[in-house]
């Protein structure tokens, strides 16, 4: 899946006012839904693309070099949109209807639902869902309890189970102000006293898939670990093009190319060799795992090589972003200059949990 050069243009020209808005503006929004990429996981039959594992990423990765703050939000919305393989396929065929249907949520189990007849009673206040002013539908974990006391499972563990919610019967708090992926509009939410019946209930195992595509027998860990990275990976492409874009403008005088200029061009060189090198790893390490799921194969050590991998590649992405920067001018501390928002969204994204090391 390529983008097109309108599509493109719309992307760039959209940038600045999404940042403004702190949300999506309406032409990324009716893009988004009418080029179904809040559906790149979600089979034909039910109205999306059903790309496959590869493919997906690689649009993300696309589409986070010319907008890490739209890509983003795409990538959790997309990965919330996934949970229709594991919920009710009666009800999942319903909502896929609406061609604007877009879940989120939170992953945190902060919430609470109290066993009932026929379902459950929801109490729960749940931060940084991506996307909240246009999702028809918000995900949320909760501890399920009897009588106020959490069920333990098997293992004597707390049971967790995974909800969804219909927009009108959560309460969104626009609480998200950060200085990068300020479009993400990634605002807390929660739910008071609010009852569900069992088939808004369900669990993200593989084991327990509702719907026969072989992406939903994919670990959704693994899944969510190569979203994210891919966003990284193509906000990070961008930001290392500019800096090279910035070098070669600076070259123009050679007392810099004689003094810094050299050096920096070599060292640069190094990032993007090193780039190179990670990207085409962790891309065979997601061909190799989609390969296996197809083949009915074990991936244990894959996915722990994917874990890894990913953690290591961010890792490296900072340490040179932090490196790069400074040498950029006073033009990449200026707020409206694409660098300066690449670095916000990069920075900003750090502050997810699943890819720290």
């Amino acid at each position: 899946m390529i983008l097109t050069q309108d599509q493109i243009n719309l992307i760039k020209d959209q940038q600045h006012e999404a940042i403004a808005l702190k949300k999506m503006t309406a032409k990324q929004l009716d893009l988004a839904i009418s080029e179904k990429w809040f559906k790149i996981w979600v089979p034909k039959s039910l109205g999306g693309l059903g790309l496959t594992l590869l493919d997906g990423v690689k649009f993300l990765e696309e589409l986070a070099y010319h907008d890490g703050g739209l890509s983003w939000t795409v990538t959790l919305c997309s990965g919330a949109n996934l949970f229709v393989g594991f919920i009710d396929p009666k009800i999942g065929t319903e909502i896929f209807q609406n061609p604007a249907v877009c879940l989120g949520g939170s992953g945190r189990a902060s919430g609470y639902a109290e066993r009932a007849d026929g379902g459950y009673r929801i109490y729960g206040h749940w931060k940084y869902a991506t996307g909240a002013p246009h999702l028809s539908h918000f995900t949320a974990n909760c501890i399920i309890t009897e009588d106020g006391k959490p069920v333990l499972d098997k293992n004597g563990q707390q049971m967790i189970h995974s909800f969804f919610f219909d927009r009108d019967d959560v309460l969104i708090h626009y609480d998200w102000d950060t200085f990068g992926l300020e479009c993400t509009a990634s605002h807390s939410f929660s739910v008071e006293n609010h009852f569900v019946g069992n088939s808004r209930s369900f669990l993200i195992n593989e084991s327990e898939s509702t719907w026969p595509d072989f992406l939903y027998q994919y670990p959704f860990i693994p899944f969510a670990e190569l979203t994210l990275l891919s966003n990284f990976i193509g906000m990070y492409n961008r930001f290392i093009d500019l800096v090279e874009k910035y070098y070669i403008i600076k070259s123009q005088d050679s007392d810099w190319l004689k003094d810094k200029g050299k050096n920096l061009f070599k060292r640069l060189d190094e990032m993007q060799s090193d780039f190179n090198e990670r990207k085409n790893q962790i891309y065979c390490l997601t061909e190799q795992s989609w390969d296996n799921i197809l083949q009915g194969f074990e991936n244990r050590d894959l996915y722990e090589k994917i874990a890894v991998t990913s953690r290591n590649f961010v890792s490296a992405i900072k340490n040179n972003t932090v490196e790069l920067f400074p040498g950029c001018g006073i033009g990449a501390a200026q707020r409206e200059q694409e660098m300066n928002i690449v670095f916000r969204n990069i920075f900003t994204a750090t502050q997810h949990s699943l890819l720290q090391q």
